[in-house]
């Protein structure tokens, strides 16, 4: 069925803002499918080639903004990316990603042009915590190579897949990077209290860090992983060192994230921290 709806905002020639009877406004990605249109013009519905809602108004006017200072071509690439993140996903983004991305790679393509970089503190972490997502970021960053000839710096694959990352867990980029910076802080203590440097390449490293994002996980849902006090009893005395900083992390966590921690987690702290600085 060809719907005809009707044109509210005219963003550029490849993108328009029309009013749909069942969605209120939709934004319609397509080539050519603004020019010579003007507001109260009917347009296919069909004719686009993407179509999505922004919901929140915050979200409309920042893309509403956003546009005219992009060039058309990067819209259409902007579509290609954003069908090969869902594609390789494997299931649908939050349309809040079609603002953040375009956005964030339209001005990391200014930066990198004019040789400002962001250095990403947290890119061992979002590798080890995001290894699809960090993939997938990788694929982006060789399609703005091959299609625009600018080569991104290493960090912006991590912020790219913390882009990806919210898009498909609806979860917010602050939140996400308020995560990981505990994260990091926590393997801070770690090394400082040990006396370690920490390979951030490591198996043990990567089985930590993802210990720990499920912990902050399992602290939001109030889920407890088993109450085992005689293993409790036991590495308590095997191993007080680790124990004992396994309950300083905690304490870190139930300070940063203002929750209470389930006493368990300490006992799967514990055995993480013992293999980990037994091998450094």
């Amino acid at each position: 069925m060809d719907e005809q709806i009707t044109i509210d905002k005219v963003l550029n020639n490849n993108v328009v803002i029309a009013k749909h009877p069942s969605y209120q406004e939709v934004v319609l990605i397509g080539k050519g499918i603004g020019f010579s249109k003007k507001r109260g013009d009917f347009i296919s519905f069909n004719k686009a080639d993407k179509t999505f809602l922004l919901k929140n108004e915050n979200e409309k006017q920042q893309y509403v903004n956003l546009i005219p200072h992009i060039e058309e071509g990067f819209i259409d690439f902007m579509n290609d990316l954003l069908f090969h993140i869902e594609n390789r996903m494997g299931q649908e983004l939050n349309e809040h990603i079609h603002v953040a991305l375009t956005d964030h790679l339209a001005f990391a393509l200014k930066r990198t042009q004019k040789n400002l970089q962001f250095t990403n503190p947290f890119l061992p972490e979002i590798e080890s915590l995001y290894p699809k997502e960090y993939q997938i970021a990788l694929e982006v960053v060789t399609m703005v190579y091959d299609k625009l000839g600018v080569q991104f710096p290493e960090g912006e694959v991590g912020f790219i897949a913390l882009h990806i990352h919210s898009a498909v867990t609806d979860k917010t980029l602050r939140e996400i990077n308020r995560h990981n910076q505990l994260i990091t802080n926590l393997v801070e203590i770690v090394e400082e209290t040990m006396h370690v440097t920490i390979d951030k390449h490591s198996v043990d490293y990567h089985r930590l860090v993802q210990h720990l994002h499920r912990a902050i996980d399992r602290v939001y849902q109030d889920e407890s992983i088993g109450d085992e006090i005689r293993l409790a009893n036991m590495l308590k005395d095997e191993y007080p060192v680790c124990y004992n900083l396994a309950w300083k992390l905690i304490k870190v966590m139930q300070k940063q994230l203002n929750k209470p921690v389930d006493e368990s987690e300490a006992i799967y702290l514990t055995i993480h921290l013992q293999r980990l600085t037994k091998k450094s």
